[in-house]
C-alpha cells in the first residue's frame, strides 16, 4: 500500500520532514482501522503522482507516532495539514473530494 512518492513520518522525523523543509508538503495523518483514511489512501497516491515535484505528500500515523498529532491538535482522522515554509498553512478534515485536495494544492505550487 502507498507509493514511492510518499514518505512515511513519525515523532522522530517529522521535524526534519516538514519544518525544516521550505517548499510545499501535504501531510495526511491516518490509522490502518480508519476506514476514511482507507478511502482515501489512493486518492492521495493519484495526487502524489500529479503533483510530484510540485509538492511532496507524506503519511504520519497517529497509532505510531503520538507526538505530532498532539502538537497540531489532530482530533479526527483523516485530517490533512498542508505546511509551506515549514508552516502549517492550512488543514482538511476527513474524507475529501479529489478536486478539493486538487485545488488546495495547486494554489500553493512554488
Amino acid at each position: 500500500m502507498g507509493s514511492d512518492l510518499i514518505t512515511h513520518l513519525n515523532d522522530t522525523n517529522f521535524s526534519d520532514a516538514v519544518e525544516k523543509n521550505q517548499g510545499p508538503i501535504l501531510v495526511d495523518f491516518w490509522a490502518e482501522w480508519c476506514m476514511p483514511c482507507r478511502a482515501l489512501a489512493p486518492v492521495i497516491d493519484e495526487l502524489a503522482q500529479e503533483f510530484n515535484g510540485k509538492v511532496r505528500f507524506a503519511k504520519l500515523n497517529v497509532d505510531e507516532a503520538r507526538e505530532i498529532p498532539a502538537k497540531f491538535g489532530i482530533r479526527g482522522i483523516p485530517t490533512l495539514i498542508l505546511f509551506q515554509g515549514g508552516k502549517k498553512v492550512t488543514e482538511l478534515v476527513g474524507n475529501q473530494p479529489k478536486e478539493k485536495i486538487r485545488a488546495l494544492l495547486s494554489s500553493v505550487q512554488a
